[in-house]
């Protein structure tokens, strides 16, 4: 079988300069318009105070979704958000979609010192737990665990 190839049609370089160097050219247009500009008006520049959004590390995530995937396993929770902010960074748990969370992990780094950085919210918003270290913070869930495990 043969190829046959079609001829390539032909090609005018003069469009290749205009593409090449439409500044230029642009530029004498406006000159000869007489709409020369020689005000140089800067970009807006962003804000110097940069703000960083706190949110959880690798090793807290693991630490949350462990716990998170054996209440699933369980049947108690169902889905899960997470949200990152300037202030807090929030892991939400859900029983049911479309629901309010039934707990609200908080991370605020500025309540290291004072209260410790991790909270356990309730789903009327109540503070369960507040702590500097997740593990520890997070064991109340272990309770909710084996309340579940002896039910069985």
């Amino acid at each position: 079988m043969r190829c046959r190839h079609r001829p390539v049609a032909a090609f005018d370089f003069k469009d290749v300069e205009l593409l090449a160097s439409p500044l230029p050219s642009a530029l004498s247009r406006l000159t000869l318009m007489g709409m020369e500009s020689t005000n140089v008006i800067p970009f807006p520049q962003r804000q110097s105070s940069a703000y960083e959004l706190v949110s959880f590390h690798r090793r807290e995530l693991a630490d949350i979704l462990s716990i998170y995937g054996q209440l699933v396993a369980a049947g108690e929770w169902r889905d899960y958000a997470i949200n990152t902010g300037r202030d807090a960074a929030t892991f939400s748990v859900f029983r049911r979609m479309g629901e309010t969370p039934a707990y609200r992990i908080e991370k605020r780094p500025k309540n290291a010192a004072k209260q410790g950085a991790y909270c356990i919210f309730g789903s009327d918003g109540r503070v369960l737990k507040r702590g500097s270290d997740l593990k520890r913070t997070l064991r109340i869930f272990n309770r909710k665990l084996l309340k579940l495990a002896d039910s069985d």
